[in-house]
């Protein structure tokens, strides 16, 4: 089915109508102008999505910032409480060291009386064994 030059004629002459009725022919200075006003407003959400952007960055390096403030106080409370401890089994180890010391003392000393026994106990043995030998060669 071919189309007469009539019928072409009337296309033409009826399409710009049909266009605008269905708002797609619209003349190209009210659509360019149509497509402007789109393109603001998608810079304009596209500027106040950045600012949200913006804020919850600057939200999060607060909340990340406030973090390690409250982290490092606690490090240095762990700190300090590790230092006390340290502190803590420092004494307690001088005060075992100070028990070994006297424990020391006390078997030195015992040490002491030992051999002053044993020196005692060997010349009173040498002794009464030279007095039973000279006992026995002088009694006939």
């Amino acid at each position: 089915m071919t189309l007469a030059a009539e019928d072409i004629d009337f296309i033409k002459a009826h399409i710009g109508e049909w266009l605008a009725e269905e708002s797609l022919g619209k003349p190209p200075k009210v659509y360019e102008l149509e497509l402007r006003e789109r393109s603001v407003r998608i810079e304009e959400q596209l500027k106040h999505q950045r600012d949200l952007i913006q804020t919850i960055i600057e939200q999060n390096d607060k909340r990340f910032d406030a973090m390690q403030t409250q982290m490092d106080k606690r490090f240095d409370a762990v700190d300090k409480r590790f230092e006390a401890m340290q502190t803590q089994m420092d004494k307690r180890f001088d005060a075992v060291d100070k028990r070994f010391e006297a424990m020391d003392k006390r078997f030195e000393a015992l040490t002491r009386r030992i051999d002053r026994f044993m020196f005692w106990s060997l010349g009173l043995t040498i002794s009464v064994a030279g007095l039973i030998i000279a006992m026995v060669r002088i009694w006939p």
